[in-house]
């Protein structure tokens, strides 16, 4: 069995990760997580009764695929798996997709677990359309590449009627921020969700102008960015 374990947005929020998850890590035999570091400490603010060397542990940043061998080899053995994300679900905006594909085409059953994300959370705040919503990952560093972009994804929104989400490294944050108020129109909401889960957090909706009134800094915070042109 393969478990999708999802992990808290913030360190200090880990009454968002309901108590049956845990239980269901202390049956797994096996954990693949982005970060080895990040996982343990996870586990250990969950519950600090878990022997954190009673489980084979591989770390799956940037080398998801060359973990495939192993994974499918934990599986022939009938283990349970948990996967584990640095932050929110396994296989949304972060590594575990290629894994969970393998268990697919093995035919291994794949659970996911209830937990946060942070692209649902800022989406169900935000008062934007619902039904009809896209998440877009992170979009081009180039400038003239991003500049296209932003224009294309506010014109789909609008023919759509459908969000559009994204996200951006946090040191480039305040950099998106400046081209979206710069190229987008007056009237286009904007919803910046800062802090997901945290006592800091910030979810609010605004026109671009409204937005260019304010004085705002991102700088290395999580931040999720969604476009709605009316």
């Amino acid at each position: 069995m393969i478990y999708l374990i999802p992990s808290f947005l913030s360190e200090n929020a880990v009454e968002t990760i309901p108590p049956y998850v845990i239980d269901v890590v202390k049956n797994c035999q096996v954990i693949f997580a982005e970060n080895l570091r990040t996982a343990r400490r996870f586990l250990k603010a969950c519950d600090p009764t878990i022997v954190i060397d009673n489980y084979e542990w591989h770390a799956i940043h940037k080398t998801e695929a060359g973990q495939i061998p192993e994974f499918q080899n934990c599986l022939r053995q009938n283990k349970n798996v948990a996967i584990i994300s640095e932050a929110g679900c396994p296989g949304i905006a972060d590594p575990g997709q290629i894994l969970i594909e393998i268990a697919q085409q093995m035919n291994v059953q794949v659970k996911p677990l209830v937990g946060p994300s942070s692209i649902l959370l800022s989406l169900m705040a935000s008062g934007m359309n619902g039904q009809c919503f896209t998440f877009l990952g992170y979009l081009p560093i180039d400038a003239s590449e991003r500049l296209k972009k932003i224009r294309q994804i506010e014109e789909e929104s609008s023919k759509r009627d459908c969000t559009q989400i994204f996200i951006e490294t946090p040191y480039r944050n305040d950099a998106l921020l400046k081209d979206l108020l710069r190229n987008c129109h007056a009237e286009t909401l904007l919803c910046i969700a800062v802090d997901i889960t945290s006592s800091n957090e910030s979810i609010q909706t605004k026109t671009i102008s409204e937005w260019k009134k304010m004085e705002l800094s991102l700088h290395k915070k999580p931040v999720i960015f969604l476009i709605k042109k009316n």
